[in-house]
Formats: C-alpha cells, sequence, structure tokens
C-alpha cells in the first residue's frame, strides 16, 4: 500500500484532512495516468455524504491520511482509455462510491459488485495497483470505465450528484422490493433528510403512497407541500403511531442514529418489510415479537451496483427527479461538513468544484 506508484504523474488538486481533528486544507497530490481501461474526468460537482464527517474524523478508525473524501462526483470527460467503447470525450458521467472489485465472483458476475468481499471505495480505498484512492473534493479524477455512468442531458449535473450516493441507496431497496415497476403500495421513509427526501420523490414517481415517519413535527409541511407525501407520522406521537398500526406494506429506514425499530415495525402490514438503509454507529434495538407477530422482515441495503445506479440515472432523467442541495464554495467545505453534522442542511451539499472560491 502507498499513497502513489510510479505511473502517478498527473499533479491534481484537491482537498484533503491530515488527521483526526477532520479540518479540510487544500492538498496537492498525484493521480494515475489514464489507463486503457479508464477514464479521465474533470469534476464540476461533488455531493458531501455523512461518510466524509466519519472518514475524515476518523470515527470508524480506518482513515488512511491524507484523505481525500467525496463518492458523488459529476464531471465531464476529457480522456478515454483504448478499451472504453461506451463513452468517449465530451460525456457527461457520473461516480459513486466504487473504484475497484474483482470482477471475478459471484457478485460481480450477478450485477452485485457493491457485495464483492475486495470492493475498493472511490476513496480511503487501495486500488489494484496498490495505490490509495482519493475522492471528488479534487479537480480531476481517473477512474476505470466499469465504474462510471452516463447522466442524461436535461438533468443539471449539480443536483444530480448526491443521486450517486443518496440516490442509489434509497432507490435499490424500492427496485428489490419490486416497488419500482409495481404501483399502489403504501410505503413509509422514517427520516426527511438527504436519503429520506429522495425517497419520497422515489415513491411518488413510481404510483406509491408515500408516509414520512419523522420526530420532527415541523418538517410535516415540507415533507407533504413541497415533496409530496401523502401523510406524515410524528414518531414519537404514540397515539398517531397506535393509529397507523398495520397500515404499511414497506418502510425504508434513513436514520443514522440509535433508535429501536419495535415502533415502526408495528406498521408494517402482516408479511411487511422494513430495510435498513442509514448507519448508525451504535447498535439498533430489534425486538422479537412484532417480526414474529407479523411475520415481518427487516433487511439492510448497501448503495447499488453500476448496472442498478445507471437504471436509476435513466429513470431519474425520465421523471425529472433531482436533489434538493445548497451549494457551496471550495474554501466552504469546513463550514459545509459541521453544517451536516448538526443536520442544518436542506437536503445536501454539493461543493462547486470548477467554480470560484468565494474569497478568490
Amino acid at each position: 500500500m502507498a499513497p502513489t506508484t510510479p505511473n502517478h504523474t498527473q499533479t491534481v488538486s484537491g482537498w484533503a484532512a491530515h488527521d483526526s481533528s477532520g479540518k479540510i486544507t487544500p492538498f496537492i497530490f498525484k493521480r494515475r495516468e489514464n489507463g486503457e481501461n479508464d477514464v479521465t474526468i474533470e469534476i464540476l460537482y461533488c455531493g458531501m455524504c455523512h461518510t466524509d464527517i466519519h472518514h475524515v474524523k476518523d470515527d470508524w478508525g480506518i482513515t488512511k491520511y491524507p484523505v481525500v473524501p467525496g463518492h458523488e462526483i459529476t464531471g465531464i470527460i476529457t480522456k478515454v482509455g483504448r478499451n472504453v467503447s461506451k463513452f468517449k470525450i465530451g460525456d457527461r458521467v457520473g461516480v459513486g462510491c466504487l473504484a475497484a472489485t474483482c470482477l471475478k465472483c459471484e457478485y460481480c458476475k450477478g450485477s452485485q459488485e457493491n457485495y464483492c468481499d475486495q470492493v475498493e471505495f472511490t476513496y480511503n480505498g487501495i486500488f489494484w495497483d496498490g495505490s490509495i484512492t482519493y475522492g471528488g473534493y479534487s479537480k480531476m479524477l481517473v477512474a476505470d470505465h466499469r465504474y462510471v455512468v452516463c447522466i442524461p442531458d436535461n438533468m443539471a449535473m449539480d443536483r444530480a450528484a448526491p443521486l450517486l450516493c443518496a440516490g442509489i441507496t434509497v432507490f435499490t431497496p424500492l427496485k428489490d422490493n419490486n416497488l419500482v415497476d409495481t404501483k399502489g403500495k403504501r410505503i413509509g421513509i422514517i427520516g426527511l433528510g438527504g436519503l429520506g427526501h429522495v425517497a419520497v420523490k422515489f415513491g411518488k414517481a413510481f404510483g406509491h403512497h408515500v408516509t414520512v415517519i419523522s420526530t420532527s413535527p415541523s418538517k410535516e409541511q415540507e415533507a407533504k407541500h413541497n415533496l409530496g407525501a401523502d401523510d406524515f407520522i410524528i414518531s414519537t406521537n404514540p397515539k398517531q403511531m397506535m393509529e397507523k398500526k398495520r397500515t404499511l406494506d414497506f418502510i425504508l429506514d434513513t436514520v443514522s442514529a440509535k433508535h429501536s425499530l419495535g415502533s415502526y415495525l408495528e406498521l408494517l402490514k402482516v408479511n411487511g418489510t422494513l430495510v435498513i438503509v442509514g448507519a448508525p454507529d451504535k447498535p439498533i434495538d430489534l425486538p422479537a415479537f412484532p417480526m414474529i407477530f407479523g411475520k415481518r422482515t427487516v433487511k439492510g441495503s448497501m448503495i447499488g451496483s453500476i448496472e442498478e445506479t445507471q437504471e436509476m440515472m435513466d429513470l431519474c432523467g425520465k421523471h425529472n427527479i433531482l436533489s434538493d442541495i445548497e451549494i457551496i464554495t471550495t474554501d466552504q467545505i469546513n463550514e459545509g461538513l459541521e453544517r451536516l453534522a448538526n443536520n442544518d442542511v436542506k437536503y445536501r451539499f454539493v461543493i462547486d468544484i470548477a467554480g470560484p472560491s468565494s474569497h478568490l
């Protein structure tokens, strides 16, 4: 493992954290030359994910400093390798969480490469050549074309960026539970943040009755009138939770804080499914009786394959689904990370990588 290898000859400007303080500062580093399976991408925008906070502060004890975060990347292709046929110079593209997988296991061959046990991520991973991967808080990226997707022409590149993580994270469970092609189900979304607001948009676009479940009464107006949710449940209100028992076919849990699933499971019909996509850093409570007496299923899900990500992007283009974002400049990254940690954003920060910093 090394920060670079001999073919890392391209000098790139980026922004990195160098220790667990998490402070981001300008950083000059090297990227590899464009290989035969690669595309080079001029980065225009990069979304800011909660995962970025955990990595820059080494909350999970796995950070390889210096770390250049960012896995919600949109940009323009400036170079293509000789083995690349599906992309050309000038294409609008996106890169999400995946940088490399083994390409040989049953999951890679079955278009579930996000579950490959040798998966390496867009940043803080180790690429095939042994170098550490650096993410989208940078001016340019070299990516293997097998982990790149096209962005439809009608989609704004800044608002498309968060779909590469937040979007695919909530899309795949809907697809896995036959909620993309089948209409008329009653689905619940726990949490109305970066993940939840996109999930509401998907649910409505795919023809379902959508209920937002939140601890924050103040979010009801936003959920119903701005995002189009059909119903709103305050999860801390026992009367509301009791009235809605056994009314939902499916629940998507986007909450990243520790919580108990018991009362939420009671909202499901018999044979209902709850899928966890939030990632609390402490174990969640999962009582047995709501599962046993309702024949209910609790599952997890992590992002999606490249095939699923492209399908999602195409559907977003078709249905005009985009993230609700706040644009920040590169010299506002630290402020953005702090506000994100305090849930002070509607609903996703996107860094204008290609634009000037506000202090120039």
